[in-house]
């Protein structure tokens, strides 16, 4: 069977792609984001409801086997450190309370490896009642992409599977995803008073002649384009930041893809989303998981 799944804290819909490649069928999408909802309607057919998670109700959707979730990293990421904001949320218990509602036959659960830190989240996501859970982490983009991009992974399920990690795969490479004339604006001020030093950190910048590979793409980029760079010649300094089509590109998302709004709202989406080829890997499982079931159940006719 092609499992019905519920994507809720959906983004910009990287991980409704992904699962989709992955087989399986996407019957609704939840986001409080307009942008983000936007783009998902402007990139798939089902339904997408604008809506903030924490006053909807669990009895007025789809019916659907499994419940996907990606809510927000921010605050337990260790980039919130900084501002001291590594405090955690609530909003894992609106996801935490669909489940124990709708008691879904899976559900699956994407954040940072920080989510680790803060065992109240961890025990509510891990230890429901009724379901066999494995926790992944770190699934690593790396292994197709050129982004090191670490992330957890958790799958709850109703009965005992052997799910697959990620398999390494032909990686792309960065050179790959690069535009050979970069639509850009010109370069900010402040890049180039990052790229001469001014600025305490120096930028991180990856060279494709080296085969590097580009640090984790984040939402904050959308504000400052100075602190993630491209070795490339032609551009004042030796380095440029990345397109909007080469940082979609870092994240494993299609040219077709459309982001609806200005090139910050774009940036702020791919920085946000999860990596296309997480999704896959995710839906290809489930999909493993719903055909074995099936074949048990012809086993025993």
């Amino acid at each position: 069977m092609t499992p019905r799944v519920k994507s809720y804290f959906s983004g910009a819909g990287l991980m409704d792609l992904g699962l989709m490649r992955g087989g399986v069928n996407i019957v609704q999408s939840f986001e409080i984001d307009t942008k983000c909802c936007a783009t998902l309607r402007a990139n798939f057919t089902h339904e997408v409801r604008e809506c903030d998670m924490r006053g909807k109700l669990v009895e007025d959707e789809a019916a659907g086997e499994v419940m996907v979730a990606t809510y927000p990293c921010t605050r337990y990421s260790t980039a919130a450190d900084i501002s001291g904001r590594r405090t955690g949320d609530d909003l894992y218990l609106h996801f935490f309370r669909h489940v124990a509602i709708g008691r879904p036959e899976v559900y699956v659960l994407e954040n940072v490896p920080g989510m680790k830190k803060f065992p109240v989240v961890m025990e509510a996501m891990t230890r429901l009642p009724g379901y066999y859970v494995v926790v992944f982490c770190p699934v690593d983009s790396a292994i197709w992409l050129p982004q090191r991009r670490e992330r957890l992974i958790i799958f709850g399920a109703r009965r005992h599977f052997s799910w697959r990690p990620p398999q390494a795969a032909r990686r792309t490479r960065l050179r790959d995803v690069l535009e050979r004339s970069p639509c850009l604006p010109e370069v900010p001020a402040y890049v180039r008073r990052r790229l001469s030093g001014a600025y305490r950190d120096r930028p991180i910048i990856s060279d494709p002649a080296r085969d590097d590979m580009a640090p984790t793409c984040v939402a904050h980029y959308s504000k400052d384009l100075s602190t993630r760079l491209v070795a490339d010649r032609r551009w004042p300094g030796g380095a440029r930041p990345y397109s909007v089509r080469e940082y979609a590109r870092l994240q494993g998302v299609p040219d077709s893809f459309r982001f609806v709004g200005s090139n910050s709202d774009a940036y702020r989406m791919i920085g946000n989303g999860v990596s296309v080829p997480v999704g896959e890997w995710v839906g290809r499982e489930l999909c493993r998981y719903f055909n074995s079931a099936t074949r048990e159940r012809r086993g025993c006719e």
